[in-house]
């Protein structure tokens, strides 16, 4: 079983950086990277991913916005990746609150020995998002769809 990931992130370095964070796990591969969320509906469509990263400042659509309408049209385990995502933050609890898995912060790039601990609590997080995967379906199940 791999875990198929799409990456969502406005910065090509945070994109490279997670995918080979991501790429580095025997249990995951990464279909897609976006810089937003509209190139990341068109990918989602052609990918399937099992979940996904998303960034919460981006340009075009916010990150929350992206969240709420995906978990409305098509749930789907997301992990919230930000600089603004710590723990007990407005916007992290609101990502919770609108169908969100988990966060973790954005990697700090210029701490190379913490990116070995970021990479393991990345992949942890992934991994912990996927097994949501049913919890998800059946909780959309469950709802009817609005319009």
């Amino acid at each position: 079983m791999t875990i198929k990931v799409l990456i969502i992130d406005d910065s090509a370095l945070v994109r490279r950086i997670m995918t080979e964070i991501v790429c580095s796990q025997p249990d995951m591969e990464v279909v897609g990277t976006a810089p937003d969320p509209l190139v990341a509906r068109e990918l989602i469509k052609q990918t399937n991913p099992d979940v996904l990263t998303l960034d919460v400042e981006m340009p075009r659509m916010d990150g929350l916005d992206f969240l709420e309408r995906l978990m409305r049209l098509r749930p789907m385990p997301v992990v919230m990746v930000s600089s603004l995502t710590d723990r007990g933050s407005e916007i992290t609890l609101r990502a919770l609150e609108l169908g969100a898995v988990d966060f973790v912060a954005k990697p700090k790039l210029a701490i190379a020995s913490g990116l070995q601990a970021y990479a393991d609590l990345l992949a942890d997080k992934i991994r912990a998002a996927y097994q949501a995967r049913t919890r998800i379906a059946q909780r959309a199940r469950a709802q009817p769809a609005k319009a």
